[in-house]
Protein backbone atom coordinates (compact mmCIF):
# COMPACT_ATOMS: atom_id res chain seq x y z
CA UNK A 1 0.00 0.00 0.00
CA UNK A 2 1.55 3.33 -1.08
CA UNK A 3 2.33 5.84 1.72
CA UNK A 4 -0.28 8.67 1.93
CA UNK A 5 0.80 12.05 0.99
CA UNK A 6 -0.30 14.34 4.12
CA UNK A 7 1.81 12.37 6.92
CA UNK A 8 4.95 12.49 4.56
CA UNK A 9 4.55 16.26 4.08
CA UNK A 10 4.31 16.92 7.56
CA UNK A 11 7.12 14.92 8.79
CA UNK A 12 9.13 16.51 5.05
CA UNK A 13 7.78 19.69 6.67
CA UNK A 14 8.65 19.26 9.99
CA UNK A 15 12.60 18.01 9.21
CA UNK A 16 12.71 20.96 6.57
CA UNK A 17 12.15 23.54 9.71
CA UNK A 18 14.95 21.59 11.34
CA UNK A 19 17.05 21.76 8.59
CA UNK A 20 16.57 25.42 8.58
CA UNK A 21 17.43 25.65 12.65
CA UNK A 22 20.54 23.56 12.61
CA UNK A 23 22.09 25.12 9.49
CA UNK A 24 21.47 29.00 11.16
CA UNK A 25 22.95 27.19 14.47
CA UNK A 26 26.33 26.05 11.87
CA UNK A 27 26.21 29.63 10.22
CA UNK A 28 26.68 30.78 13.93
CA UNK A 29 28.77 28.00 14.50
CA UNK A 30 31.31 28.29 11.79
CA UNK A 31 31.24 32.54 11.84
CA UNK A 32 32.17 32.11 15.61
CA UNK A 33 35.22 29.97 14.67
CA UNK A 34 36.15 32.49 11.92
CA UNK A 35 35.90 35.25 13.63
CA UNK A 36 38.75 34.06 16.21
CA UNK A 37 41.09 32.37 13.70
CA UNK A 38 41.38 35.42 11.61
CA UNK A 39 41.73 37.69 14.13
CA UNK A 40 44.21 36.17 16.64
CA UNK A 41 45.93 38.47 18.94
CA UNK A 42 49.67 38.45 19.22
CA UNK A 43 49.72 36.74 21.95
CA UNK A 44 47.47 33.91 21.22
CA UNK A 45 48.91 30.18 21.73
CA UNK A 46 47.18 28.97 18.54
CA UNK A 47 49.38 29.23 15.60
CA UNK A 48 51.72 31.71 17.43
CA UNK A 49 49.34 34.77 17.09
CA UNK A 50 49.60 34.70 13.29
CA UNK A 51 45.85 34.59 11.89
CA UNK A 52 44.67 31.83 9.58
CA UNK A 53 41.16 30.12 8.74
CA UNK A 54 40.23 26.42 8.57
CA UNK A 55 39.24 25.54 4.78
CA UNK A 56 36.78 23.18 6.36
CA UNK A 57 34.95 25.65 8.22
CA UNK A 58 34.85 27.43 5.01
CA UNK A 59 32.85 24.75 3.35
CA UNK A 60 30.77 23.96 6.45
CA UNK A 61 29.45 27.55 6.34
CA UNK A 62 29.28 27.55 2.44
CA UNK A 63 27.16 24.15 3.15
CA UNK A 64 25.09 25.46 5.93
CA UNK A 65 24.11 28.99 3.78
CA UNK A 66 22.92 26.52 0.70
CA UNK A 67 20.96 24.33 3.26
CA UNK A 68 19.59 27.48 4.80
CA UNK A 69 18.49 28.34 1.07
CA UNK A 70 17.07 24.98 0.05
CA UNK A 71 15.26 25.06 3.45
CA UNK A 72 13.39 28.04 2.39
CA UNK A 73 12.86 26.67 -0.76
CA UNK A 74 11.15 23.38 0.34
CA UNK A 75 9.28 24.70 2.81
CA UNK A 76 8.28 27.46 0.47
CA UNK A 77 6.78 24.89 -1.72
CA UNK A 78 6.05 22.18 0.89
CA UNK A 79 3.96 24.83 3.07
CA UNK A 80 0.22 23.79 3.13
CA UNK A 81 -2.70 25.77 1.68
CA UNK A 82 0.06 26.74 -0.93
CA UNK A 83 0.64 25.21 -4.33
CA UNK A 84 3.73 26.51 -6.06
CA UNK A 85 5.25 24.88 -8.78
CA UNK A 86 8.63 25.44 -10.55
CA UNK A 87 9.48 22.67 -13.45
CA UNK A 88 11.89 19.93 -12.69
CA UNK A 89 13.22 21.95 -9.49
CA UNK A 90 10.14 21.53 -7.64
CA UNK A 91 9.81 17.89 -8.32
CA UNK A 92 10.44 14.48 -6.14
CA UNK A 93 14.09 14.29 -8.47
CA UNK A 94 14.75 17.78 -8.06
CA UNK A 95 14.15 17.45 -4.72
CA UNK A 96 16.32 14.48 -4.35
CA UNK A 97 19.09 16.13 -6.19
CA UNK A 98 19.21 19.07 -4.66
CA UNK A 99 19.54 16.86 -1.11
CA UNK A 100 22.01 14.81 -2.79
CA UNK A 101 24.18 17.50 -3.39
CA UNK A 102 23.90 18.85 0.23
CA UNK A 103 24.62 15.05 1.90
CA UNK A 104 27.59 14.75 -0.30
CA UNK A 105 28.81 18.41 1.05
CA UNK A 106 28.06 17.91 4.58
CA UNK A 107 29.20 15.01 4.96
CA UNK A 108 32.61 16.04 3.34
CA UNK A 109 32.44 18.71 5.85
CA UNK A 110 31.22 16.76 9.35
CA UNK A 111 34.03 13.94 7.98
CA UNK A 112 36.76 16.14 7.61
CA UNK A 113 35.96 17.89 10.91
CA UNK A 114 35.87 15.20 13.22
CA UNK A 115 39.26 14.08 11.73
CA UNK A 116 40.80 17.20 12.32
CA UNK A 117 38.91 17.54 15.94
CA UNK A 118 38.69 14.58 17.31
CA UNK A 119 40.06 14.59 20.65
CA UNK A 120 38.87 17.53 21.86
CA UNK A 121 37.92 16.40 25.42
CA UNK A 122 41.16 17.84 27.09
CA UNK A 123 40.13 21.46 26.41
CA UNK A 124 36.70 21.89 27.07
CA UNK A 125 37.30 24.59 29.45
CA UNK A 126 38.31 26.88 26.65
CA UNK A 127 35.49 28.75 24.68
CA UNK A 128 37.39 27.76 21.62
CA UNK A 129 37.11 24.24 21.99
CA UNK A 130 33.42 24.49 22.83
CA UNK A 131 32.56 25.93 19.54
CA UNK A 132 34.23 23.17 17.40
CA UNK A 133 32.95 20.61 19.51
CA UNK A 134 29.32 22.03 18.99
CA UNK A 135 30.49 22.16 15.31
CA UNK A 136 31.05 18.84 14.73
CA UNK A 137 28.29 17.78 16.55
CA UNK A 138 26.03 19.92 14.21
CA UNK A 139 27.68 18.46 11.54
CA UNK A 140 26.46 15.29 11.75
CA UNK A 141 22.80 16.15 12.86
CA UNK A 142 22.75 18.41 9.76
CA UNK A 143 24.08 15.26 8.02
CA UNK A 144 21.68 13.05 9.21
CA UNK A 145 18.78 15.31 9.27
CA UNK A 146 19.43 15.46 4.91
CA UNK A 147 19.86 11.69 5.07
CA UNK A 148 16.45 10.86 6.93
CA UNK A 149 15.16 13.79 3.99
CA UNK A 150 16.66 11.65 1.36
CA UNK A 151 15.56 8.72 2.55
CA UNK A 152 12.17 9.55 3.00
CA UNK A 153 11.98 11.32 -0.48
CA UNK A 154 13.20 8.13 -2.68
CA UNK A 155 10.78 6.13 -0.53
CA UNK A 156 7.95 8.17 -1.46
CA UNK A 157 8.58 8.60 -5.01
CA UNK A 158 9.55 5.14 -5.79
CA UNK A 159 6.90 3.42 -3.87
CA UNK A 160 3.92 5.92 -5.67
CA UNK A 161 6.24 6.30 -9.13
CA UNK A 162 5.89 9.75 -8.52
CA UNK A 163 9.57 10.75 -9.54
CA UNK A 164 8.45 13.61 -11.91
CA UNK A 165 5.03 15.04 -9.54
CA UNK A 166 5.75 17.96 -7.88
CA UNK A 167 6.87 17.96 -4.60
CA UNK A 168 4.50 19.89 -2.63
CA UNK A 169 1.89 16.75 -2.80
CA UNK A 170 -1.41 17.78 -4.12
CA UNK A 171 -1.52 16.29 -7.69
CA UNK A 172 -5.17 17.88 -8.60
CA UNK A 173 -4.53 17.72 -12.27
CA UNK A 174 -7.02 20.73 -13.10
CA UNK A 175 -5.05 23.20 -10.36
CA UNK A 176 -1.30 21.93 -11.62
CA UNK A 177 0.55 24.10 -14.05
CA UNK A 178 3.37 21.50 -14.78
CA UNK A 179 1.67 18.06 -14.40
CA UNK A 180 -1.02 19.13 -17.56
CA UNK A 181 -1.73 16.23 -19.88
CA UNK A 182 0.65 13.70 -17.35
CA UNK A 183 -2.26 13.11 -14.52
Amino acid sequence: MPFGIGSINAIRTLFYVLLFMFSAVMIGLTAARLEYTTHLPPYDPLNHGVSFYDPIVAELLASACLTLLWSLFALHILWPGRMFEYGVFSSFLGEMVGLFILFVLWLVGAAISSTFWAQLGWCHEYRTCRILTALVAFAWIGWATILFLLFITILFAVLNRALFWQMHGRYDPRASTFNKGRA
